[in-house]
């Protein structure tokens, strides 16, 4: 008798169910999707709108280009170091005060950047900006992911996490604008009121009971919500671990979308110097027109997420060659275009992979959700971020640099998609690993041999 195949047996598929029932409350939901995304805005608005007056501060306070880069360098540095530790205590204490607490904290420190008198006082303003936003990212998307249906994970979370991309844009555009007009700390003012707004409207309109209430709901319609049980329950550090750090197929998805994540930094980083040099743009038209790419980008982890789920929502585990697919498209459509002479044939190909380079995003937050308990949902996407930024966002542009002192920049773009390949081998690892991990996730006999 042939062994029955597994991988999409292993984890049921939803039925074709609206996302939400009256009884759920979907406009509920969608408001929780809603204000969470609008504080992530908040959180990269805050974070790159220093970029934008880059050139007034080194004017203003006679500033070397290390001493910018280290403002810049330690909310990223935050970001990775704190991550795991304070969602775990979101976990414990409550998602909904805790993502209150983190915006109120980045959006007065923020403030606190526009009343700095010194390189010292910024950078002390930066830090707490950075322990604020550290878990943002972690705790939000555990919220949105809890409040929804299982079939929706890799468009909400795709959407939710493309909000770093639109923010970045706001955070650069807006205070740009800010700062032309009314000088630089009216750009930092401007990010701490809108996040302020954003903290009030969330404190008095999301509570830890209603949301409770809603995952309950979902979680007996759908049977993949968050429910008391699992929000009463606590592991000890070292179990805790051993269920995030011992699953290969979510190691391998973390990777993965690290390794995706370190193609689309160093592009962001590096594109506006790409078209000042080798198309010879001015600054603002060569800024302009990486935003444009940056926005690309974003709209693309938007689309790939919600193109993930319809194709994997009878079969959930279809999110790998999905991933597959954008990785490797990614990869060829890259290294081609930067090989290409400049003209619009070449703009038009970076597009196209600008379009895919963060189309992972959506499928691997879905795994890392699929592939944990919803009660260490936070902590199990903080471990995303860290390796997020640790593996791609902290090295990508670095690495870019350090190539391009050696071949040129053009030569260092032309070689960096190449991470793009090695995301893509994790991913086929990580299809082979998904059945096994999700019977040993639901406590289902597992075979010593699991075909791909």
């Amino acid at each position: 008798m042939s062994r029955p195949r597994l991988g999409l047996a292993a984890e049921p598929a939803t039925p074709a169910t609206p996302a939400l029932s009256a009884a759920a409350g979907p406009r509920y939901a969608w408001l929780v999707f809603a204000l969470t995304f609008a504080l992530l805005l908040s959180d990269y608005m805050s974070r790159q709108v220093l970029n934008a007056v880059f050139p007034l501060l080194k004017a203003e306070w006679q500033l070397g280009d290390t001493e910018l880069g280290a403002l810049g360098g330690v909310v990223a540095l935050m970001v990775g170091v704190l991550a795991i530790p304070l969602s775990l205590l979101a976990d414990r204490w409550g998602r909904v005060r805790s993502l209150v607490l983190m915006a109120a904290l980045w959006s007065l420190a923020t403030l606190g950047c526009a009343l700095a008198d010194s390189f010292g006082q910024m950078f002390l303003a930066r830090l707490c900006v950075g322990i604020g936003e550290a878990a943002y990212g972690s705790v939000g998307i555990a919220v949105v992911v809890s409040v929804f249906p299982r079939h929706l994970r890799a468009s909400l979370s795709a959407a939710f996490i493309a909000g770093g991309a639109f923010g970045s844009v706001l955070g650069m555009g807006l205070g740009g604008i800010l700062s032309a007009h009314f000088g630089w700390r009216m750009a930092f003012a401007g990010m701490a009121a809108f996040g302020l707004a954003m903290v009030a409207c969330y404190a008095l309109t999301i509570s830890e009971q209603r949301l409770r209430r809603l995952q309950q709901r979902v979680g007996a319609m759908h049977g993949d919500g968050d429910n008391d049980a699992a929000w009463a329950h606590r592991l000890a550090p070292r179990r805790l671990a051993r269920e995030l750090l011992a699953v290969p197929s979510m190691l391998c998805a973390c990777a993965g979308s690290a390794l995706q994540l370190l193609v689309m930094a160093a592009l962001l980083a590096w594109l506006p110097s790409f078209l000042a040099r080798d198309y010879g743009m001015a600054g603002d038209r060569a800024g302009v027109t990486a935003a444009l790419l940056v926005l690309a980008s974003g709209a693309g982890m938007v689309a790939c997420g919600a193109l993930t789920d319809r194709v994997a929502r009878h079969a959930p585990g279809r999110k790998w060659p999905m991933a597959v697919a954008y990785s490797a498209a990614c990869c060829v459509l890259l290294m081609t275009a930067f090989r290409l002479p400049a003209g619009t044939f070449q703009l038009a190909l970076i597009g196209a992979g600008m379009l895919l380079v963060g189309g992972c995003a959506g499928p691997a937050s879905a795994m890392v959700a699929n592939l944990t308990r919803p009660d260490i949902h936070a902590t199990a996407f903080a471990t995303l971020t860290l390796i997020n930024n640790l593996l791609g966002l902290a090295p990508g542009p670095f690495l870019t640099g350090v190539l391009a002192d050696r071949i040129g920049l053009t030569g260092a773009l032309q070689w960096i998609p190449l991470a793009g390949a090695a995301a893509t081998l994790l991913f086929v690892i990580g299809r082979r690993h998904y059945a096994a991990d999700l019977r040993r996730l639901h406590g289902q006999p597992v075979p010593h041999a699991v075909p791909a």
